[in-house]
């Protein structure tokens, strides 16, 4: 049988840099180097090693939904919406209700957001 870890998202985006400076503000997280090649996609880690690309394509039309999103957890979820809340981020629970977290039925906590180019992230305490 195969195992497998999680290893990157990969998100296309219309201003790289913009991307790149929201989620290092956002997730406190670094800047690693493209091994792959030598284009203008930019990659950001995490702790565990799980990794963000950001592919440039200001051109291309970017379709979202919320039900397509990217989830991380924490330990301390109160302390996240207080740091969104510092920076300004409008934040919503799944039925899209303003500054309001979301309680699912398993009692796991959860908040959605999205970056510059509309993409959602899910922040949820099931740790």
């Amino acid at each position: 049988m195969h195992t497998f870890s999680f290893d990157h998202i990969a998100l296309s985006v219309k201003d790289v840099d913009e991307s790149v400076e929201f989620y290092q503000k956002v997730f406190q997280i670094k800047e690693i180097k493209n091994t792959a090649s030598s284009s203008k996609t930019r990659w950001l880690s995490f702790d565990e090693g799980i990794q963000l690309h950001l592919i440039p394509r200001p051109n291309a039309e970017i379709k979202i939904n919320k039900a397509v999103h990217f989830a991380l957890t924490t330990n301390d979820i109160h302390s996240f919406v207080k740091h969104l809340q510092i920076l300004k981020i409008d934040y919503s629970d799944w039925l899209n209700t303003p500054n309001k977290d979301y309680i699912r039925k398993d009692g796991v906590k959860q908040v959605y957001f999205q970056d510059p180019n509309g993409y959602w992230v899910e922040i949820n305490d099931d740790v």
